[in-house]
């Protein structure tokens, strides 16, 4: 018996993902479903306005039947780490399928795309066309030289997914559904619409009713990474080595310290750090790094060491129960690096959530949905 796998950051939970779960399971009544969720800061460079509990709870309220979790340090990192740990995970629980949403709808084009970029030729490529001050998605795109619109969010994910499979030789057949919205669309008011659109409606304090279920406008947090930027600006300036952490490369150590010095708040401090190289979620992403502390060499000595398992109803603690023969444990191990940094993350996430984050991260105790 295999699972259905799919890979989330619920920010917030939407009409958009109940679509996507049910079309999943559309396509798969009879097997489990698997969500592999990241939790409290995300690939982009965010901040969840839901605590990763609330988020399980809502995925299973709405037809997930296993819920697990991909640890902060890969979850908050470039689209290929990202991919790469959802991967190895949704492998070692034995998952045959994976399903995802994609602007094109056009699995066999991601599939050439994802080939065409493991090869060494195209590797230079990119590297040489970085080198000219080009941000990294236009590289992809003249790199690869084709003509169909595919650099979008979700294709750009999928393509991740795909190499991924390739490199781990992970048995997993890709499945895509037709993306309803668009991600960089801050202003429609369609039924579906992105998640980015909705904190950007939060954020203005717009009614978001039509576009969430009820449940999840009562768990909501309107927080933002704004509300740490007093803990940054100490950090950056009384650090002397910003160099040691992840992602902060190329010397962009001293340009945090000259512009902290004249930004009132961080979104100001991330335009003026900002250049064709360093995009504003590439910033985003450093700057939580910072804050968290996260090593350099994080993606050399960490790996998947362990798999955290958050909730499930009965279907899937069935599947738990049978799964046999797995490479790695079910609960987390004390002096993991993974689970250092997703404490860490949980106790920097707490100074200004009202929720009770870190009882829900020390007891280790799934959310069992009957």
């Amino acid at each position: 018996m295999g699972a259905i796998g799919i890979i989330g950051e619920y920010n917030p939970f939407h009409k958009g993902h109940i679509y996507h779960i049910n079309e999943t399971k559309k396509m798969f009544p009879n097997e489990p479903l698997i969500l592999v969720l990241n939790g409290y800061f995300l690939q982009r460079g965010e901040i969840s306005v839901l605590s990763k509990e609330n988020k399980t709870k809502l995925a299973l309220i709405y037809g997930v039947d296993l819920v697990v979790e991909l640890p902060f340090i890969f979850g908050s990192q470039s689209a290929d780490i990202f991919a790469k740990a959802a991967i190895k995970i949704l492998k070692y629980l034995g998952c045959t399928d994976l399903i995802f949403g994609s602007e094109s709808n056009n699995p066999e084009l991601l599939k050439e795309l994802a080939l065409k970029q493991e090869s060494a030729t195209y590797q230079k490529k990119v590297k040489e066309l970085l080198a000219t001050g080009i941000n990294y998605p236009t590289a992809l795109a003249k790199a690869l030289d084709i003509k169909e619109n595919i650099f979008n969010p979700n294709d750009l994910l999928g393509i991740s997914y795909l190499k991924a499979i390739n490199k781990l030789q992970a048995h997993i057949t890709i499945h895509t559904i037709k993306r309803t919205s668009n991600y960089h669309d801050l202003e429609a008011n369609d039924e579906i619409i992105s998640a980015s659109n909705i904190r950007s409606k939060l954020k203005h304090n717009e009614d978001i009713s039509l576009y969430v279920p009820k449940k999840t406008i009562n768990l909501i947090e309107n927080i933002s990474l704004d509300q740490y930027f007093p803990y940054l600006k100490y950090k950056i300036l009384t650090d002397n080595d910003l160099a040691k952490y992840l992602t902060v490369d190329e010397g962009i150590e001293n340009r945090l310290k000259e512009k902290i010095l004249i930004s009132n708040n961080l979104h100001d401090f991330i335009l003026n750090v900002k250049t064709k190289r360093y995009t504003y979620n590439k910033i985003c992403r450093m700057l939580i790094h910072i804050l968290i502390g996260v090593p350099k060499d994080v993606n050399v000595i960490a790996d998947i060491d362990y798999i955290k398992i958050l909730g499930f109803n009965q279907i899937g603690r069935n599947y738990l129960r049978n799964l046999k023969d797995l490479e790695v444990g079910l609960v987390p191990i004390p002096n993991s690096l993974t689970y250092k940094y997703e404490l860490i993350a949980a106790s920097i996430y707490s100074l200004i959530s009202k929720n009770n984050i870190l009882a829900f991260e020390k007891s280790n105790k799934p959310i069992a949905w009957e």
